[in-house]
């Protein structure tokens, strides 16, 4: 498999096994990274949906790794919350220091489209990377994988884990999330399409932090006391949520599975708390979206059709939309978790 060869590809960006449940403190936005590069290379500022998160700690360290690789200018800022008003002040402020492309995971796809506009206006190149907004508002999309391949590969994993029938729910992110509300969408449509034994009862949102996806699982189990499984496709949720389960009278009995990480889930499965999951190599997400606004950048590409290289990931197509494809999701499970690190 394609993807599977990709994950091994940055196995270095190992994450402290502490910042994966941990979001950052303090006032509502920060800095990680005040910029490493230098010289005359194209300026690129990253701006996940928050900081602290470990998905994002991952996805942008393949960033700054791709954007060292072409020589350029790395810098990563965003709110310690998730919430788009958070980003639109450190768009804002790319924007006035003239940065030459900004790679965005958006918290709303409407939200921050005047920033962003300005920003283009501005003749700086806009990458959307992990949660798209609306087209018209960026230059390109780097998707980590097909949304209906992620949703199916997760109802796949839950239906195999709960003898295809019984009750289940969904633990997300934000109500807003433009990419968790379309997985969760086309994941119902599978379920009434192709497994009419298993009914959805519930969506709760954790908003992508970690006590209140950990009280969201608790709350669930309360309140539908005959659920048979729960799908989390947020690494920060399904982390969460596994923590509860692994020390409740759940476990063993109400299966969890949805997106992670190899080190944020590698106890889980091992205690046997989680069967099975998925994920893409966030590290390469991020790598990947470098590359890509380089090549904007550079005038390599403009749009659909064309093609460029991404190092050591190699040549991508723009498609439909403006969107570039990562590749597959890959399940993570007890026979194969040892052989990942991030």
């Amino acid at each position: 498999m394609k993807m599977q060869n990709r994950l091994g590809g940055l196995a270095a960006l190992t994450l402290v096994a502490g910042l994966a449940l941990t979001a950052c403190g303090g006032d509502d936005s920060s800095s990680a990274d005040g910029g490493s590069g230098g010289g005359d290379g194209t300026t690129v500022t990253f701006i996940p949906k928050n900081l602290g998160n470990a998905y994002f700690d991952t996805s942008n360290a393949g960033g700054k790794k791709a954007v060292e690789e072409f020589g350029g200018s790395y810098e990563e800022v965003g709110p310690a919350e998730g919430s788009p008003d958070g980003q639109v002040t450190y768009i804002n402020t790319a924007t006035q220091q003239g940065r030459d492309a900004l790679v965005i995971s958006a918290n709303d796809p409407d939200a921050l489209c005047d920033a962003i506009g300005e920003a283009r206006d501005a003749d700086i190149k806009v990458v959307t990377y992990d949660a798209d907004t609306n087209p018209d508002c960026r230059d390109l999309f780097i998707n980590q994988a097909d949304a209906a391949g992620i949703a199916k590969v997760q109802v796949e994993m839950i239906a195999e884990q709960i003898g295809d029938a019984g009750e289940i729910a969904f633990l997300s992110a934000a109500a807003n999330a433009t990419n968790q509300n379309e997985w969760i969408g086309l994941m119902e449509d599978e379920i009434a399409a192709s497994h009419p034994d298993i009914k959805v009862v519930d969506t709760v949102y954790g908003d992508d932090d970690d006590q209140k996806s950990f009280d969201a699982t608790a709350a669930l189990l309360n309140k539908h006391p005959d659920l048979k499984g729960i799908i989390s496709p947020t690494t920060v949720g399904i982390a969460a949520a596994a923590r509860y389960l692994s020390t409740s009278d759940a476990k063993g009995k109400v299966a969890l599975t949805g997106l992670g990480t190899p080190n944020q889930m590698r106890d889980f499965v091992n205690d046997g708390t989680v069967t099975e999951f998925a994920l893409w190599n966030p590290g390469d997400l991020g790598y990947l979206a470098a590359y890509a606004a380089e090549a904007l950048v550079k005038g390599d590409i403009e749009g659909e059709g064309d093609s460029f290289t991404a190092g050591d990931l190699g040549e991508f197509t723009v498609g439909a939309d403006n969107t570039v494809l990562l590749g597959d999701p890959f399940r993570f499970n007890a026979d194969n978790i040892a052989d990942f690190d991030f």
